[in-house]
């Protein structure tokens, strides 16, 4: 498979990569250990040298092969076991080439596009809670006879224009834009409302939800923050309560004097300062975003997830699906596939409600993907390198590294951490530490320029909750390069086209964390402005 030969040989020179004599220490992005000195369109895709190192490069390959390729509704076979119902086929439609998702286009919500890594986010405005007919991340498709969850089709985004205080002009004339995206879902494109289903808040039949979008984040370098301690995390959360410099302070659901855990943050299995996902929900990465979307994305159970992720409740849309005559009258030709040895009677009663039910309640299902097939995609997911900085001896972006440090953009984007001893952890017990599984990154300086705490910035039609993790900054300058996409698609739902429109952004509101950092971009000359973006897109 030519994208596995590639990522084996990524460290071999080619025209994408750049000669290392007398590097300075933040070109390597991902320390010695982690990063990679391919910045091609194929930067995303490399090994850390520390995963080749530990003898990991096949189980790299493999993992990467898995996550490039489409999941199939099949019940056996190769990546088999898609569906139900799902959100997308594969870790590439969200993630391409193993960036952060392309930006949304104008229109109708087309989740088929590979590349479209913006997730609808369906939840109640008053509690700012994901309703409970929805999944959190809800599903778009289904295997017959299954019918989708939500209907993309029916879904529209449109593109709205916002004016800052500044008129969106730099006072030297140049121009800028901002927009934000409006999204629009009938309830008719909700199944379960179409099936007779009625909301006991009243949200659904009255379209009183609220619909955002969610862009996902590059899967590269994961594995080095992982590597970053507990402790170190909980140090920064104390020094930005101490410094008082925020706004908005610090997140009372995630700190308050201390490390808490409460209302949607909580999550029973977990340990320690959260630190992936925008919510911090997520942590380790053993059980954080990749382990945790290679199967509620595809809905393909493994060993320790022999469930289905249906919908918060976790049981509205088997209740109806159970009762749909056409779901019915599909389910013996599909169960049979799924199940040929009848080894689970309940699915086979004279009782065909039941039975549908039953199926998608099941705690027990078959596991679909093996054992070996995960220990390899997290292996990948582990193991993929940072690609270094670019053009980190060039005057312009010097300049704009020294600035973005004296307007006080680093203090959100701090550059850099050092990660500890490296210790693999997993709440499900499925690796553990010294197991050899997995690749490590002990004791690197990285530079990932995210100081992995939330923050507000008070936009128009803003993230939910208003709070989002500090997003790394490292790679993102070659986003477009590796995926073809027309915007450099920054910011959590793609909002921003360019680095100017993010950074513009953060200030908007006097109530962001950030205004202060802005107001001193805003009035750097433009020289200076283009030396902080040449700077950010090369880190």
């Amino acid at each position: 498979m030519a994208f596995a030969a590639v990522a084996l040989v990524g460290c071999k020179p080619d025209p994408g990569t750049t000669p290392t004599t007398d590097m300075p220490d933040w070109y390597y992005t991902g320390g010695k250990e982690g990063t990679t000195k391919n910045n091609s369109s194929m930067a995303f895709r490399q090994p850390t040298p520390a995963t080749d190192q530990a003898g990991l490069g096949t189980a790299f390959a493999n993992g990467d092969n898995i996550a490039e390729k489409d999941f199939v509704t099949n019940a056996t076979g190769r990546q088999h076991g898609l569906g139900p119902v799902y959100v997308r086929s594969s870790c590439q439609h969200c993630h391409p080439n193993y960036s952060h998702g392309t930006s949304v286009p104008e229109g109708t919500y087309d989740a088929a596009h590979q590349g479209n890594g913006t997730l609808l986010v369906v939840i109640n405005p008053a509690t700012q809670a994901y309703v409970p007919w929805l999944a959190g991340m809800p599903q778009l498709f289904g295997a017959k006879p299954f019918p989708a969850p939500l209907d993309p089709d029916m879904i529209t985004v449109t593109w709205k224009t916002a004016t800052d205080e500044h008129g969106n002009k730099f006072a030297d004339g140049e121009t800028y834009e901002l927009r934000y995206p409006e999204v629009k879902m009938p309830k008719e494109a909700v199944y379960v409302y179409n099936q007779g289903y009625r909301d006991p808040d009243g949200l659904l039949e009255s379209e009183g939800y609220e619909v955002l979008l969610e862009n996902t984040i590059g899967v590269y370098g994961t594995g080095l923050l992982d590597a970053i301690t507990d402790e170190d995390i909980i140090a920064q959360y104390a020094k930005e309560e101490a410094d008082g410099k925020l706004k908005n302070g610090l997140n009372p659901a995630i700190y308050k004097g201390g490390m808490v855990e409460s209302g949607y943050y909580k999550n029973d299995a977990q340990w320690g300062p959260k630190r992936f996902t925008y919510a911090l929900s997520r942590g380790p990465l053993q059980d954080a975003a990749g382990a945790n979307a290679i199967w509620n994305i595809t809905n393909v159970t493994r060993s320790d997830r022999q469930y289905h992720y249906l919908d918060l409740n976790g049981k509205i849309y088997a209740e109806y699906a159970s009762k749909d005559p056409a779901v019915q009258a599909g389910f013996a030709e599909y169960i049979a596939q799924i199940d040929p040895k009848k080894e689970h009677s309940e699915w086979y009663t004279d009782d065909a409600e039941a039975n549908i039910y039953a199926f998608l309640t099941s705690k027990t299902l078959p596991a679909e993907m093996s054992d070996e097939e995960f220990t390899q995609v997290m292996v990948w997911h582990r193991g993929l390198a940072v690609p270094a900085a670019r053009n980190v001896t060039d005057e312009k972006v010097l300049r704009g590294k020294e600035l973005f440090t004296q307007i006080g953009c680093d203090y959100c984007h701090r550059p850099t951490w050092t990660t500890g001893p490296d210790e693999i952890r997993d709440p499900n017990g499925f690796f553990t530490a010294g197991d050899g599984k997995l690749p490590r990154h002990p004791n690197q300086k990285i530079w990932p320029y995210t100081d992995m705490v939330q923050h507000k910035l008070h936009m128009e039609n803003d993230i939910r909750t208003g709070w989002c993790r500090t997003t790394p900054l490292w790679g993102r300058g070659l986003h477009r390069q590796a995926t073809g996409d027309v915007y450099e698609a920054r910011m959590h739902d793609t909002r921003a086209r360019n680095v100017i429109e993010a950074i513009m952004w953060h200030g908007y509101s006097e109530e962001s964390d950030a205004y202060y950092p802005t107001q001193q971009f805003y009035n750097l000359p433009k020289e200076d402005r283009d030396a902080v973006v040449a700077f950010i897109n090369a880190i």
